[in-house]
């Protein structure tokens, strides 16, 4: 039903040109979503009510607006050819041109508006399957801000010509987009504009997803603009169904959180059973209204997820449409309309639809346990968890998943919130009972084998049984919640002829260091196509998380330095601190040891210089030039000068030891190297002659350091 309202509200907005969202929804519910009665009510004319064209000759009706023309005082307009939904806008832009130009044409007899708007509504409700015969093009399905925008592009368009296509429904720039889902094997030549889309292995139809990638997170206000809006008031205009529209007047440094906060004190709405629509995308509940992109004057539409799960139960508990009246007597039977997304072999496949005892017993119809794995109305999602695997695994046995249990934030807590090199895929499995894929997609393909071993290395598996619509609606606000209004309007659009489904969930900055659903794999797949697609989308995962992982050890290195740094700053100022407090001390101190120094110092140098004066007056007189007997010493002193003196022959080795002290080199310090033949002078008997030592008639010795 979610799925028929949101293409119901797609086309008459379409249709009508009215792109408020709250307007558009305010007339759709107060005909019942009926889409005829909604454009009668919008669309200026004389002639009979939608929901019941006669084919009469009507008064004259002015031509069509022209540009430049006043438009009507409902808002209306007629849509361009590009204009119209889905996959048939051709043929509903062919008839819809044939129509309006019969009607200005035949002044006497044309058909009224209401039947105009009768076959245009139905030539653009064409089932798509008639046009995925069509091979000369590909359907995109673009999940966009909850909305679902289709775009239809022959094979050889690029990438670039999608993006602009996008931009043309969008109005996101192409600099700004991200789309996400496309097949793993080819998602970096997605990312070249100059791809043709007929290179990247696509289907006739094809689920993408669009992300808004601004500057500031998601939010399309200018960073410098949020300081001007914080003071701003801003008003709130909040369409609640289905009791109306009220008002509320907050200051821009309000949160959404306090938005949603201050609705439950005016209507006792708790935040989580609140739906709402209108939120720029990227917004979180810490987002203030100043940052998040909103105008000053903003509607939203905000639903009660509680009320409506209450009606539905209701609705199944009494048995009957709550559309017909109880009281009736007579069997009546609704009229059940096929949307264009709804397959004959849903209605084939349910066996049970047409039995008698549904039909007709008072009591409301019971299912068989084993096709719900959740029980109706489950309000708690650890334990519709809990209730999930204990039930998936009863009914399917042994070897099954090993599935996680507990909430759905926990379990994202446990797959991405994690660093990135710990970091996993979520895998969330869509149950649904009432699938004919069910069983062969559980007793078969989860077995496998390597189907459970990837799953459990490589995914944090959670499961949930989408099969009674309360339990869908309550997932799907959790997904928004806890992950992206994107991932629940995926999980939204996948048809129950595609379901079992597996989202595949994952984080990483190139998606905004949020969580973003990077593919999903439909039920209607084998065994080997699972596990190739399983294993793709956790390499490219990976790939993308080695940047991550360099950025993290990058700093993680950087808060190392910095950690020690600090420290050494802080042991830096308690040594000072320390020095402070001991400053008149360690003076103190300093001075005795300098004074000590200095002491030592004198009496080292007066032991000196008495050695020296000793051994200079112990030096004999040194002979003339002229005289005989006499041999001539040069003494290398280690700076590369020579000291030389003359010796007698009969002078002994003392004799010029004591001249090298006397010249300041004490025989304790240095040694006396002579040349040839290489001894210590100073190692030998001092007693010897110069003579005997072969010193004469001269001789070179060297002084080395000892």
């Amino acid at each position: 039903m979610s799925e028929n309202k949101d293409e119901t509200l797609a086309s008459f907005q379409n249709i009508t040109g009215i792109d408020d969202v709250g307007e558009a929804f305010s007339h759709l519910e107060a005909v019942n979503w009926n889409l005829l009665d909604a454009l009668s009510r919008v669309m200026p004319h004389d002639d009979a009510p939608l929901s019941n064209p006669v084919l009469a000759p009507q008064p004259a009706l002015p031509d069509p607006v022209q540009p430049g023309a006043q438009s009507n005082t409902n808002g209306f307009r007629p849509p361009s050819y590009d204009e119209l939904p889905g996959p048939s806008n051709a043929s509903a832009s062919s008839f819809f041109a044939t129509a309006m130009h019969n009607h200005n044409q035949n002044q006497r007899h044309r058909y009224p508006t209401s039947h105009l708007l009768a076959q245009l509504t139905s030539s653009i409700n064409l089932d798509p399957s008639s046009q995925n015969n069509n091979q000369n093009g590909m359907n995109f399905n673009i999940n966009f801000n909850q909305t679902l925008f289709q775009i239809r592009l022959p094979p050889t368009a690029t990438i670039d010509q999608l993006k602009h296509k996008i931009f043309d429904v969008t109005n996101v720039p192409v600099c700004r987009q991200s789309i996400c889902g496309w097949p793993p094997a080819k998602a970096s030549d997605a990312q070249i504009g100059g791809t043709q889309i007929c290179n990247l292995d696509l289907s006739p139809e094809n689920e993408l997803i669009l992300i808004d990638l601004t500057e500031d997170g998601f939010m399309d206000t200018e960073p410098d603009e949020v300081p001007q809006r914080l003071d701003k008031d801003f008003t709130i205009k909040i369409l609640y169904e289905p009791q109306g529209t009220f008002t509320m007047n907050v200051s821009g440094r309000t949160t959404i959180l306090e938005v949603k906060t201050n609705v439950y004190y005016v209507k006792e709405i708790p935040v989580r059973h609140q739906e709402w629509t209108g939120w720029p995308s990227g917004c979180t509940n810490d987002t203030t209204l100043a940052e998040s992109g909103i105008e000053l004057n903003h509607q939203f539409v905000l639903r009660n997820l509680a009320e409506r799960a209450q009606s539905n139960s209701n609705a199944a508990l009494d048995g009957e449409n709550p559309q017909t009246n109880s009281n009736s007597a007579s069997n009546t039977f609704d009229v059940v309309t096929l949307d264009s997304e709804s397959s004959a072999d849903e209605f084939e496949d349910a066996t049970d639809f047409n039995t008698a005892e549904y039909i007709f017993t008072d009591s409301p119809p019971v299912q068989p346990l084993n096709r719900h794995l959740i029980p109706n109305n489950t309000d708690d999602e650890t334990t519709g968890s809990t209730q999930f695997v204990e039930n998936y695994q009863s009914r399917f046995g042994e070897p099954y998943p090993d599935f996680f249990v507990g909430s759905l934030e926990n379990a994202l807590q446990m797959a991405c919130h994690k660093p990135a090199k710990e970091r996993k895929l979520l895998a969330i499995y869509l149950h649904h009972g009432e699938s004919i894929l069910t069983n062969v997609f559980c007793d078969h393909l989860m077995k496998a084998e390597s189907i459970i071993q990837t799953l459990k290395e490589k995914f944090v598996l959670f499961g949930w049984d989408m099969t009674y619509e309360s339990n869908k609606d309550m997932f799907l606000s959790l997904l928004t919640a806890r992950i992206s209004s994107n991932a629940s309007l995926t999980a939204r659009n996948i048809k129950l002829d595609k379901l079992p489904a597996i989202m595949l969930v994952g984080k990483s900055r190139q998606l905004g260091s949020n969580c973003e659903v990077l593919s999903v794999i439909h039920g209607n797949i084998g065994l080997d196509d699972l596990l190739t697609r399983l294993i793709e989308t956790t390499a490219m995962y990976e790939e993308q998380l080695q940047v991550e992982i360099r950025q993290e050890d990058e700093r993680a290195a950087r808060h190392q330095v910095k950690a020690e740094q600090d420290m050494a700053y802080e042991e830096t100022l308690q040594a000072d601190m320390a020095k402070e407090a001991a400053k008149s001390q360690k003076a103190a101190a300093q001075a005795a040891e300098r004074k000590r120094i200095e002491s030592e110092r004198a009496e080292e140098n007066a032991r000196r210089e008495s050695i020296r004066l000793v051994a200079e007056q112990s030096l004999p007189q040194e002979p003339g030039e002229q005289e005989a007997s006499i041999c001539k010493i040069r003494v290398r002193k280690p700076t590369g000068d020579f000291l030389e003196r003359r010796f007698y022959t009969q002078n002994n080795l003392q004799d010029l030891l004591n001249y090298v002290t006397a010249n300041g080199f004490l025989i304790e310090e240095y040694k006396l190297i002579s040349s040839w033949p290489r001894r210590d002078l100073t190692a030998i008997e001092s007693s010897q002659t110069l003579e005997t030592l072969k010193m004469s008639p001269q001789e070179t010795v060297i002084l080395e350091e000892r």
